[in-house]
Parts: C-alpha cells; sequence; structure tokens
C-alpha cells in the first residue's frame, strides 16, 4: 500500500497535470495540495514525508479532478494574488491577471495623492481597491453591471481595509450627474465574440458577460471612451485594457473623443494591453 506524503503527492500529481495540460504543473499540484492541507506551500516541504490521512488525500482529489477538467485553481482554492495582496475569487467574476497589473501601474502615475478615481467594469475590486490601498488619501469609486460582480468588490474591500464607494450601472450611467475624476480605469470584456470559443478551457468558467466584447470586441470600449472626456476633470487621464488587435483603434478612438494624447503600451510578452489617454489641461 503506497504511504502519501506530501512530496510524493506533489510529484505525482505535477506529472499528471503536465499530462493534461495543465498550466505550471508543480505550482498548481503545490498550491491544491496547500490548500487541501490548510497550509502554506513552505509548510509542505517542512512536513515533505509526513503520511498524510484519508480525508486529507480525498481533499486533494477532489481539487486535482476539478482542476484537471479545466476549473481554474482560484476559483478552486477561493483566493487570488494581485498586486502583492490577496484578493477572493470566485464565479461572480473574473479572475483579476498579473498583466492587469501594469494598467494599476498606469493609472497610480497619473493619480494625485489626494486625487478622485473611477473603476469601471470593476468585477472583483482588484484595480480600485489597489488603487484606493496605495492611495490613501485618494476617493476611489469602483462601477459594475453586475451586482453579484458589485457584492464580490465589496467583500474584497472590506477584507482588504480599503475604504471605496460601489456603484451599479452600465458604465457611466452608474454616477451621479456631473461627477468627475482625475483617472478612469477600466478592464471592460474585450475578447472578440469569435474567439472567445478558443480560448483556454478555464475561461469557460468564469463569467462571459466579463470577456465577450462583442464584435471585434467592441461592444463596450467605445462608450467607454467616447463617455470619458465628461467624467474627467481638465488634465485626466483614461486607462483601458485592451485585446493586442486594438493597438492602434483604441488611440484613435481616445484623440476623436478629445483627449490630447493617446498612446498604447505593451505587456511583459510584448502584446499590446492597454491605453494610457490624457485630456488637455484647463
Amino acid at each position: 500500500m503506497t504511504v502519501w506524503t506530501p512530496l510524493k503527492l506533489i510529484q505525482w500529481t505535477q506529472g499528471f497535470f503536465a499530462r493534461s495540460g495543465v498550466d505550471s504543473p508543480r505550482l498548481t499540484a503545490e498550491v491544491l495540495l496547500a490548500h487541501a492541507l490548510g497550509c502554506d506551500r513552505v509548510r509542505l516541504y517542512l512536513d515533505f514525508d509526513k503520511p498524510l490521512g484519508e480525508r486529507e488525500l480525498a481533499a486533494f482529489r477532489e481539487l486535482v479532478k476539478r482542476r484537471a477538467a479545466g476549473e481554474p485553481a482560484a476559483y478552486l482554492t477561493g483566493r487570488k494574488e494581485f498586486f502583492g495582496r490577496v484578493f477572493k475569487a470566485d464565479r461572480r467574476a473574473l479572475i483579476p491577471r498579473p498583466e492587469t497589473e501594469l494598467l494599476v501601474e498606469a493609472a497610480l502615475r497619473a493619480l494625485p495623492e489626494s486625487g478622485t478615481a473611477l473603476d469601471l467594469c470593476t468585477g472583483s475590486g482588484c484595480i480600485g481597491v489597489t488603487l484606493a490601498l496605495e492611495r490613501p488619501g485618494a476617493r476611489v469609486a469602483l462601477a459594475d453591471l453586475s451586482a453579484d460582480a458589485l457584492a464580490l468588490a465589496r467583500e474584497n474591500a472590506e477584507a482588504l481595509g480599503a475604504k471605496v464607494e460601489l456603484l451599479q450601472g452600465d458604465l457611466y450611467a452608474a454616477l451621479p450627474e456631473g461627477r468627475r475624476f482625475d483617472v478612469i480605469a477600466a478592464n471592460p470584456p474585450y475578447v472578440p465574440t469569435p474567439e472567445v470559443a478558443n480560448l483556454a478551457r478555464e475561461l469557460s468558467h468564469e463569467p462571459r458577460l466579463a470577456i465577450d466584447g462583442g464584435e471585434g470586441g467592441l461592444a463596450v470600449a467605445p462608450r467607454l471612451i467616447a463617455g470619458a472626456p465628461a467624467r474627467l476633470v481638465p488634465g485626466g487621464t483614461l486607462v483601458v485594457e485592451m485585446h493586442e488587435s486594438h493597438a492602434a483603434i483604441f488611440p484613435r478612438l481616445c484623440r476623436e473623443a478629445g483627449f490630447a494624447s493617446a498612446e498604447a503600451f505593451r505587456d511583459l510578452a510584448g502584446l499590446a494591453r492597454y491605453v494610457v489617454a490624457r485630456l488637455p489641461g484647463a
């Protein structure tokens, strides 16, 4: 009879995940085993030869089965790290992704210490909550069409101690008349509909509302860009995440909307990932 220890389980699961096409198979095995055992990954190696009980093994087997079937690890563990903080993650919103941290960095460069910011299509709240925590003197509002997503954003804000305002509605319709901000940051749905079916199977578990950008991926973003100048102060900044095919389209839309400058920036993989646009100053 095999005696399963953390090290043996990690080694076996790494191979199984690799054959199943799971990304980062060893890291994923460690994350899921630590979750099943209620410990951190360091503890796995401190107790690498400690035999596990049947209840622990059963919990881990279920996680492995679900991950191999395509369910994202963040939904299995209920958590995802973003900008050095742990956010709650579940099916109510898109899982925070590392490339979105670049958008946050760009927004922070434009946000004054006592400024105002709006996080549109907030989802889990990872962008807006991070802005509020990195700029404690700023006033940050989070808006989303989905009540479920806003509930998750509220839970993340409360758990991390961020003071934010939450608003429900379709883009700027969520805002009181005349409300303006120094910075608007947004990660709208931008994947072109024909591409959605060909995305990684993990994405099929995430809310389609947060992914599918319609024909050309442009069902939401053009409205978001066109409405931004009326919601920004003079000299204000808009930062929007985008599909790589929008590298030329988004800056053009921004200039047509009245922005003085608009530039697309690439992520660490070399793909056009977000646009930064600035209004003329006062």
